[in-house]
């Protein structure tokens, strides 16, 4: 490299960031935050989408991240290119669910921003595996000058293989992945549309798949429903967007799924890295047991 392009990267949209020296203060949407952190990488400040509180980040979506450390910028479309340098970032690391439009920002204001710092781009929608997400992330990690500890991907390789041996026994737990959406309906997950979803299923795992109709990501039903399918373990969205499960103790129907199934916290927003993926294949793994003693 020249002396004036000291670090570059290319990112999931094709497009080149480069900068005179290793980009230090780096802003981060949530999810890549969190991500960036378990490599090593401690963002500077972070900012969420519509979807979160304007005042405080998404616990479900942080991971290891100290949020009490970390800077957080507010969330989704009010977000102005003022708020966002306010800290003074050498670097943006965004997500995108495709055709390179920046998650969680106003088209204008990701436009505007790269006028003055460089963003980065990865791709974490349905159209890749979570292992190429995730690789994506390691690699621009290392470009940062970090690296996820090699253990974490010990870990991983070790709950992946748990998974594998607990679903080639027989005839597993039925799993069913939702969002819960108040106390009439919850969204069932249509797991080829989530990467984390996918990965269980490609090792063995039976997460149910909700019957065609509308809805891309999720079919809309009724908790009724729902509990139709008697899943042994559920994957429950815990995001600040969806129904909190307490809120639901007086519905019959969840009630009657909490008293039968073993629930795992979920965040269909997952933290990329290996450390973390463990984690969740590992509580998935604890349920799957648990479900068939």
């Amino acid at each position: 490299m020249s002396e004036r392009t000291e670090w570059q990267f290319s990112d999931d949209r094709g497009q080149l960031s480069t900068s005179g020296r290793r980009p230090e203060r780096v802003l981060a949407y949530v999810q890549a935050g969190a991500t960036l952190w378990d490599h090593g990488i401690r963002p500077s400040a972070i900012f969420g989408s519509d979807h979160d509180d304007r005042t405080v980040p998404d616990t479900a979506k942080t991971g290891s991240l100290p949020v009490s450390e970390v800077a957080y910028l507010g969330a989704g479309s009010t977000l102005d290119v003022d708020t966002l340098l306010s800290g003074e970032p050498d670097l943006v690391v965004a997500v995108s669910y495709g055709g390179g439009h920046v998650y969680g920002l106003a088209a204008e204001t990701a436009k505007h921003l790269e006028e003055h710092v460089p963003v980065v781009v990865i791709d974490v929608g349905q159209a890749r595996g979570l292992t190429e997400i995730g690789d994506r992330f390691a690699q621009l990690a290392r470009s940062l000058g970090a690296e996820e500890p090699e253990v974490a991907t010990a870990e991983l390789d070790a709950a992946r293989q748990r998974l594998r041996t607990l679903a080639a026994a027989g005839d597993g737990p039925r799993v069913v992945a939702l969002s819960p959406a108040g106390q009439e309906q919850t969204h069932l997950a249509r797991p080829r549309m989530w990467p984390e979803l996918r990965a269980l299923a490609g090792l063995g795992v039976d997460v149910v798949e909700p019957a065609e109709g509308p809805g891309a990501n999720w079919s809309t039903v009724g908790w009724a429903e729902a509990a139709a399918l008697r899943p042994a373990v559920v994957l429950a969205d815990v995001r600040v967007n969806a129904t909190p499960l307490g809120e639901l103790r007086t519905n019959p129907h969840w009630s009657a799924m909490e008293e039968a199934a073993r629930v795992v916290p979920w965040n269909p927003e997952p933290v990329c890295s290996a450390r973390a993926h463990a984690r969740f294949l590992t509580l998935v793994a604890d349920a799957l047991e648990a479900a068939g003693s």
